[in-house]
């Protein structure tokens, strides 16, 4: 099988690489909280709470590591407010929002598939009931 090579790709990162950055930016992007932010904060500027209650089943605890991450590799912006009672909003950073359709249209893909992702096993299944049934068939007569 051939090999491809970074200068074949005209890039300076590599995913398939084990040292490469581009593969530690693949890891942070590859969980669903990640991914779940990034598409929540396309849409407008979040509170903590607001975010957590559009993200659903996302703890806090979660929320807010998942929060600092994305700020620390600068694709989330947080913004402090001097008020009393203090507040943050979090938003995306350029960075962020050049990501940001590219999570959009995975999460259409996904809402697309998903029943027939799931339903895969229950076909495959049906499938193999079947062909088992042909056998018998053929056998038996």
């Amino acid at each position: 099988m051939k090999r491809y090579s970074t200068s074949f790709r005209k890039l300076g990162c590599d995913v398939f690489l084990a040292d490469c950055p581009a593969r530690k930016v693949l890891e942070l992007l590859a969980e669903k909280w990640p991914l779940l932010i990034v598409h929540a904060l396309s849409e407008k500027h979040y509170r903590t709470a607001e975010l957590r209650r559009r993200i659903g089943g996302i703890s806090e605890k979660m929320l807010i590591q998942s929060l600092k991450r994305l700020e620390q590799h600068g694709l989330v912006h947080r913004h402090s407010f001097d008020e009393v009672p203090p507040h943050v909003e979090y938003s995306l950073t350029p960075l962020g929002r050049s990501l940001s359709s590219v999570v959009q249209a995975l999460d259409t893909w996904v809402e697309a598939h998903a029943m027939d992702i799931a339903r895969w096993p229950e076909k495959k299944k049906a499938a193999l009931k079947f062909q088992v049934q042909q056998i018998w068939k053929d056998n038996v007569a």
